[in-house]
This record gives C-alpha cells, sequence and structure tokens, in this order.
C-alpha cells in the first residue's frame, strides 16, 4: 500500500512529475564586466583658432595676426576645457619671431628688395628675356659666347657689354635645333642692323653683332626670343654710348641720305661668291646690272629730297659722280668679256669709292672716317667698297 505524499505546504511548490522539491541553492550575487553598455566618454575638441595661430606661425605669414590668434587660443582653451595648447604656444612663439624678422627687414630695406626680386622674375628683368631695343647691359662674366644665366641693365652713355638693336621672335615647331636658329638668327639679326645704325661709319672697328637664342630647355617652355645687339670684339671689352642712328635720333636730311646709299650698299652685297670675275662672268654681269639699278635709284632719291641750304651743293655733286659711275656699270654688264668687264668694274668702283662721300657726309653731320676694310672686300680687282659698305665679322650667339 503507498502512501500518498502530504499535500504541498503554502511555501511548497507542487512538483507534478511526483518528486520531492530539492532545497534551494543560496542565491548568488550577479557580477557586472567592465563599463555598463552605452556611450563612451568623448574627448575634448581642439581648439581651431589654435590651429590657425600654428599654420602662421610655421609659414610666417602675417605674424602679427598669428600671435594674436595664438593668445586668443590660450584663453579660449582655458575657459572651454578643449585641447590644443601646444599648438597655441608654438605658433605664438613662431609669430613672435617672425614679426621681429619683419620689423629688422623693414628697418634695412630687405624686404623692399625682396618685393622687387620677386616682380622683376615674375616680369623677367634682368634676364635676356626682358631686353628691349635700345637698351644697354652688362653680363656677370663680361662674355656675350656661351649660356646668359643673367643680365644688368645699364645706361648706355656708360659702359656696357652689349647693346640690343632688334627683338624678334621664330615660328613655333619643333625645336630647329641650335645650329638652324644660328642660321636665322644672323641672316635676321644682319638684315635688321642698318635699321638700328642706319650709319654704319658711326660703328666702331671693334664692334660686331652678337645675339642671344632660345635653348633647347627654354624653347620646350614656349620661348622663341632672339635677340640681337652689337657688342666688342674683344673678351670682356666694353662699348661706350649708344649705336643707334635711326630715325628717334637723326634728322630728316641725315636720314634720307642714309637711306638713300642703303640702296647701294644692298647692290654691292649681292655681289657673286667667287675668286675671279671669270668663273662665274655671267652671274658677274647680271650684278653688275643690278649696280647699275641701285646707282639710278640712289641718285633719283638725292635729287628728290629737299636739302638744307648747307647740304645742297655737296649732294648734287654726289649724285653727278653716282650717274658717271652707273655708266660704267653699265657697260660692264653688256661686256662679253672678262677683261673689259675688269675696265669698267674698276672705274664704276672708283667713282662710288666711300672718300667720294665724304664732303656730303660733313655737310650733314654724319660720321666722315670711312670704315676699314678687310683684305679681298669690295670683290676681285681692287675695288674698295662703296658707301657704308663695312666688313662682316663672324656674329657670336649667346644662349638664355
Amino acid at each position: 500500500m503507498s502512501i500518498p505524499p502530504p499535500p504541498p505546504g503554502p511555501h511548497q511548490p507542487h512538483d507534478p512529475y511526483g518528486a520531492y522539491p530539492q532545497a534551494p541553492y543560496p542565491a548568488q550575487p550577479q557580477q557586472t564586466w567592465g563599463r555598463p553598455y552605452g556611450p563612451y566618454a568623448a574627448q575634448a575638441p581642439v581648439n581651431g583658432v589654435a590651429i590657425a595661430a600654428l599654420v602662421l606661425g610655421l609659414l610666417c605669414f602675417l605674424p602679427a595676426v598669428g600671435l594674436v590668434l595664438g593668445l586668443v587660443a590660450l584663453r579660449q582653451i582655458k575657459r572651454k576645457g578643449q585641447r590644443g595648447k601646444g599648438f597655441a604656444v608654438a605658433g605664438s612663439v613662431l609669430s613672435a619671431l617672425g614679426l621681429a624678422l619683419w620689423t629688422v627687414s623693414l628697418a634695412t630695406g630687405a624686404v623692399a628688395e625682396l618685393w622687387d626680386g620677386f616682380r622683376d622674375a615674375a616680369r623677367g628683368e634682368g634676364t635676356a628675356y626682358s631686353l628691349v631695343k635700345g637698351e644697354c647691359f652688362v653680363t656677370p662674366g663680361g662674355s656675350l659666347e656661351g649660356y646668359a644665366y643673367g643680365v644688368d641693365e645699364v645706361p648706355c652713355a656708360g659702359g656696357h657689354h652689349g647693346e640690343v638693336f632688334a627683338v624678334f621672335d621664330l615660328p613655333s615647331g619643333p625645336y630647329p635645333g641650335e645650329d638652324g636658329i644660328a642660321r636665322t638668327a644672323e641672316d635676321r639679326c644682319y638684315a635688321l642692323e642698318d635699321e638700328y645704325a642706319m650709319d654704319t661709319w658711326a660703328v666702331p672697328e671693334d664692334v660686331d653683332m652678337y645675339y642671344f637664342m632660345p635653348t633647347r630647355q627654354s624653347w620646350r617652355a614656349g620661348d622663341r626670343e632672339v635677340t640681337c645687339l652689337f657688342g666688342s670684339t674683344e673678351t670682356g671689352g666694353t662699348l661706350t654710348g649708344s649705336l643707334r642712328k635711326d630715325e628717334t635720333t637723326l634728322d630728316a636730311d641725315q636720314v634720307a641720305y642714309l637711306k638713300a646709299a642703303r640702296v647701294l650698299n644692298t647692290a654691292l652685297e649681292s655681289e657673286p661668291d667667287t675668286e675671279y670675275v671669270e668663273d662665274d662672268l655671267p652671274g658677274h654681269r647680271e650684278w653688275a646690272g643690278r649696280m647699275t639699278g641701285a646707282l639710278t635709284e640712289q641718285a633719283g632719291l638725292l635729287r628728290a629730297h629737299t636739302w638744307s641750304e648747307g647740304a645742297r651743293r655737296q649732294l648734287t655733286e654726289l649724285a653727278a659722280e653716282l650717274d658717271a659711275a652707273r655708266e660704267e656699270w653699265a657697260r660692264a654688264a653688256a661686256t662679253t668679256d672678262a677683261d673689259t668687264f675688269y675696265e669698267h668694274y674698276e672705274r664704276g668702283y672708283d667713282l662710288i669709292a666711300p672718300e667720294k662721300s665724304v664732303a656730303a657726309r660733313e655737310a650733314l653731320g654724319l660720321a666722315t672716317t670711312p670704315p676699314v676694310y678687310e683684305e679681298g672686300d669690295g670683290g676681285e680687282g681692287g675695288g674698295t667698297g662703296g658707301e657704308g659698305d663695312g666688313s662682316a665679322e663672324e656674329a657670336g650667339g649667346m644662349q638664355v
């Protein structure tokens, strides 16, 4: 006989499976790990004014503003509990040093010199790129050959190494090479030389034509400029006074005379490049024809101009000499043998010898000492060349 279990007491839960309740384990305290879940504590922000003060201090830009911002940042950091005190202190110190340097620089003029340097660099001043027609300059080494790293403009009345008489740009395209640029520079500069120094007799014997030209590197940067200039043929030699003789410095009579003389000079320079006339008689006959035309034009220009009273007689006589010379050159152009050509050629040269124009030049106030010619100038037959015909030295180029 089974004995039923006693009914559950008021404090004993009923076990549906019929097992007796076990004594409960004593309660254990709950354990927590670390911080309770939730947002982490935020860090204090860095003061923005302190960052600005540091930047201005490092750049040494507006040092007074940087110093003020640094002091303002220190007060804000202390009041608001922000970070960035080191930035503010560093910015204040650097700005204070910068302010001291600016003060000294202003007192000594260094800032003005620095600004002038920036301005000149932006405009290209102090370099060969800044030179313009009519300016004179000196180079650090006194040489007009090699590379030009910098030049200093000086008054032409004093000593100088070079005088610019023309500036022109080369066409765009691939770099033509040093030789290609040099050939173009020499041709163009020689052609422009007489436009600046119209009175070639006034150019000293020790003066020659030089030029600045682009390098391969400067060409890549867009440099196409060629600068034509006069310089001394002596190493380190200097020039004194301007060689400019054109419409800006000459009177109307002088310009008219020199323009007429240039017509003949151009024809003289077209003489065939042979040692003897018989080597190219047809070419010399054509040249004699050009001389005939040039003498006709020159005499016509002299007669067409209204000369001042003091020069009228001398220019009239010179025009008559040119007429006589034209007849001889015309006969030379018509001859069929070299010996006859020589006869008229020499007579024609005698009638246009430089000495024939000295009286007219003196009346006009131009240079009266003929240039010294190198041996062989003036062509075969012992001619000395016509009015204004000077010796042609080999030009020199300088790269910038």
